[in-house]
C-alpha cells in the first residue's frame, strides 16, 4: 500500500536561502571567531547550532543548545531545535522532554504539537499518540493537516472507519490535495469498496485534481 506521509516537523532554517555545505562551513568558521570574541552572545550560539544542523553535526548542535539552555532554560528556539536534533539521533525520550517543556511555554504551537505526536508514535505509545493527535484536532479545528495526521495514524492502526472520517474532514478543508484523496481511496480499495473509491477519485478530478495524479488508484478500481 502506498502511503502518504504527513510531514510533522519542518526546520525553520529552511525558510532561509539555501546554502551549500561549503558555505555552511564558511559560516561556521566566522561564527566560531565571533563566539570567541563574545562567548555570552546566545544568538551567536543559536546561529552556530543552525550551521551544525545543516552540516549534520548533531553532537555539536546539542552542545550549543545545552549551553543556551543552561543560561536561559526557557529559550524556545533552543528547546524546539534540540528536540529536532534528538529525533535525528533517535533519542525519542529526550525529544519528548524538550517538546513538552516547549509546549508548557507555548501550548498552541502547531509544529511542536505535531512533533510531540511524532515522537510518541516512534516510542510506541499508541494511546498517548492518539490523545495528542486528538488534542491537535481540537486545538486546530480548521487545519486539514491536523485531520490528515490523525488519519495517517488511524490507518496505521487499521482503524479504517475513523480514518475515513478524518480524510473526509481533511479533504473538505483542502479539496485539491491529491495526497489526501489518494489516501482515502487507498483505504476504500483495501476494504474492497471499489465503487466508492472510484466515485471519490472522479469527484476529485471534477474539482480540478489532474487525472494522471490519481491514475494508480483509478487503475486499482478496474
Amino acid at each position: 500500500m502506498r502511503k502518504y506521509i504527513i510531514v510533522v516537523f519542518v526546520l525553520a532554517a529552511t525558510a532561509l536561502p539555501a546554502q551549500t555545505r561549503q558555505q555552511w562551513r564558511d559560516s561556521l568558521e566566522v561564527l566560531n571567531a565571533k563566539i570567541g570574541r563574545d562567548p555570552n552572545n546566545l544568538n551567536l550560539h543559536l546561529l552556530k547550532a543552525e550551521a551544525n544542523i545543516n552540516l549534520e553535526q548533531w553532537d555539536y548542535a546539542l552542545a550549543e543548545y545545552g549551553k543556551i539552555l543552561h543560561v536561559d532554560e526557557k529559550n524556545l528556539a533552543a528547546l524546539y531545535f534540540r528536540a529536532f536534533v534528538h529525533v535525528k539521533q533517535n533519542h525519542y525520550d529526550l525529544a519528548r522532554v524538550d517538546y513538552e517543556a516547549f509546549l508548557r511555554l507555548q501550548p498552541t504551537h502547531f509544529e511542536a504539537r505535531m512533533g510531540l505526536a511524532h515522537v510518541l508514535q516512534k516510542m510506541g505509545r499508541k494511546s498517548d499518540t492518539l490523545d495528542e493527535l486528538n488534542r491537535i484536532v481540537q486545538m486546530f479545528p480548521d487545519s486539514a493537516d491536523a485531520y490528515a495526521a490523525r488519519a495517517v495514524y488511524e490507518t496505521e492502526l487499521k482503524k479504517y472507519d475513523v480514518a475515513l472520517f478524518d480524510w473526509d474532514e481533511a479533504i473538505r478543508r483542502k479539496p485539491l490535495n491529491e495526497g489526501f484523496v489518494a489516501s482515502k481511496a487507498d483505504i476504500l480499495i483495501t476494504l474492497f469498496r471499489l465503487d466508492e473509491a472510484r466515485r471519490e477519485l472522479h469527484a476529485a478530478i471534477g474539482r480540478g485534481i489532474p487525472r494522471y495524479a490519481l491514475k494508480e488508484w483509478l487503475d486499482k478500481c478496474k
